[in-house]
């Protein structure tokens, strides 16, 4: 059923639309369900773990999907995302006092704590992706995350731009937040993710190849 031009466009279109939106509420309403605190990162996961079943055409219940990805990675989730909150905090603190000191000592480590809070930024990026492409534990987890988005730069820029963006036209059109905030970000950072890992397992293959 149109498959091909205007009329197959507007109803791809259509249906992401729906998805997305769908998802989105979804989302909101788990996070509130675990008060914000412990349903967040679970909510968070399910929806990449959703969208990301989608964009492999899987045929599947939203809903159900969904419900099963934040039940079933809830401690998990939680350890993940509590885990980023704490470094971040850390990383934080240790900036707050490095520029409340005059010590010239303190200060030459402001710039370093940057990079590193920079890189892990962009290493988080891939976190949940990477949790729900692979069977990881959580050293793993962070190290090959974080060696995709330094072998993946172009993708990695790509994601950051797009939280940019996001939160741009979520700003000027705060109406879009309940139904795309999250959905459409987690859609961009997670067709940007399978671009990464499709390029290093190809080049996986081409060395097996080789072998």
């Amino acid at each position: 059923m149109y498959t091909n031009g205007f009329m197959g466009f507007f109803y791809k279109f259509s249906d992401w639309f729906v998805k997305l939106a769908y998802i989105n509420i979804l989302w909101i309403l788990f996070s509130l369900f675990g008060l914000i605190v412990i349903g967040f990162f679970p909510a968070t996961f399910a929806m990449f773990s959703v969208i990301r079943r989608v964009l492999n055409k899987e045929d599947l219940s939203i809903f159900k999907a969904f419900l099963k990805s934040y039940t079933g990675d809830f401690l998990k989730s939680n350890l993940i995302g509590w885990f980023i909150i704490l470094v971040f905090s850390i990383l934080y603190f240790d900036l707050t006092i490095i520029e409340a000191t005059e010590n010239d000592f303190f200060q030459f480590f402001q710039y370093p704590l940057l990079i590193i809070g920079f890189l892990f930024f962009a290493t988080v990026l891939y976190v949940i992706p990477t949790y729900i492409h692979y069977d990881l534990k959580l050293f793993e987890l962070f190290k090959n995350s974080f060696v995709i988005m330094i072998v993946n730069p172009l993708n990695t820029i790509t994601m950051i731009s797009t939280i940019f963006v996001i939160y741009f036209v979520s700003y000027m059109i705060p109406g879009i937040i309940p139904f795309f905030s999250g959905s459409l970000l987690t859609l961009f950072l997670m067709m940007a993710a399978l671009r990464s890992f499709q390029k290093i397992e190809d080049s996986k293959d081409r060395l097996e190849t080789k072998a």
